[in-house]
């Protein structure tokens, strides 16, 4: 099939490469523009991009996409269907139905559940077990297109947002491919959502970074996992700013009496931190701001936390001058 490709961080760029070896035509490959990235602020192309240039394929890079401009740029294409991987922008009416089997998106998690940017990253933020990958037709409402196919997926303990993405991208690929052989065979089939049981995953904020340890334990590896790498879960410590890299719910049924936030001891490598509900936090490394990883063992060596502070929540103080990663540009 002749195939115009929209999609602009490095979890769409497996879905591109399966469409190439597969022996899909791409007519023209759409992302989003350069961005200044980290602190020399020099503009860095998109992963798509880049993966684009490598197989010589034709690349835009529109800054808008409600304009007769960005019609007339995929109808140029002359494509069969767009397919739609993380690009990062709502596409009009008029551009969905330009080609003659429509728009089909990957988007990763199992529709109605967390529609909207940040799928991977909410799903292990609110401590789901199960997760997935869905093929859609898109429609004018966000991510409320008919469901083609889904693949479920496990989600592994302690997995972390960039290992999640990057098994979901593979799996993405694979389920696009299956999705194009069977619109060309005739037999897909398209099944409504249901939209009562619909969840969201708005993109993510800085101010998502900021560590609520009144939560239970559970809740906060959740959103470690999931704010990882941006915007990560900060705290404070005294007048420092500390970065929770790694940690897990305790898991022998601790409780305490303690306030949320008292760091209670090193115990086996963890700083074991009290939370919302009586539940404890095991922390096994933290970053101080502006400085590396370190494990708890050495934190407290080095005298950046110890037992018997209590780490607060960073309030209206929260800023973090490190950029939005690449991976987190796109959406649908």
């Amino acid at each position: 099939m002749r195939v115009a490709f929209l999609g602009t961080p490095r979890i769409a760029v497996p879905a591109l490469q399966s469409l190439v070896a597969t022996g899909h035509t791409i007519t023209l490959v759409i992302t989003q523009p350069d961005r200044p990235l980290g602190r020399s602020a020099e503009p860095v192309p998109p992963a798509v991009k880049q993966e684009a240039i490598t197989r010589e394929l034709r690349v835009a890079q529109p800054r808008a996409v409600r304009t007769i401009e960005f019609l007339d740029l995929v109808r140029s294409s002359r494509s069969d269907v767009l397919v739609v991987v993380a690009y990062g922008r709502i596409l009009p009416a008029s551009v969905l139905g330009v080609a003659a089997h429509g728009a089909i998106n990957v988007h990763f998690s199992l529709l109605p559940r967390y529609r909207g940017a940040a799928p991977v990253q909410w799903a292990l933020a609110r401590c789901e077990r199960i997760t997935g990958v869905t093929t859609m037709a898109m429609s004018e409402g966000m991510d409320e297109g008919d469901i083609l196919l889904q693949r479920e997926v496990s989600i592994e303990p302690e997995e972390h947002c960039p290992a999640l993405q990057e098994r979901l991208a593979g799996i993405g690929a694979s389920l696009l491919v299956e999705t194009l052989v069977r619109l060309e065979r005739g037999d897909l089939q398209r099944h409504p959502q249901d939209h009562a049981l619909a969840t969201y995953a708005p993109r993510l904020r800085r101010e998502d970074g900021d560590g609520d340890l009144s939560l239970p334990a559970r809740e906060i590896e959740g959103r470690i996992r999931g704010f990882d790498p941006w915007p990560g879960v900060w705290v404070r410590a005294d007048t420092r700013r500390l970065r929770l890299i790694r940690a897990r719910a305790a898991a022998d049924g601790t409780v305490c009496d303690e306030p949320p936030g008292r760091v209670l001891a090193l115990a086996g490598g963890a700083l074991r931190i009290a939370c919302g509900g009586g539940s404890v936090l095991d922390v096994l490394a933290v970053q101080p701001e502006g400085g590396k990883v370190l494990s708890s063992r050495d934190a407290v060596n080095g005298r950046i936390v110890r037992p018997g502070v209590r780490l607060e929540s960073t309030g209206a103080a929260w800023s973090d001058a490190g950029s939005r990663p690449e991976q987190d540009r796109g959406s649908e």
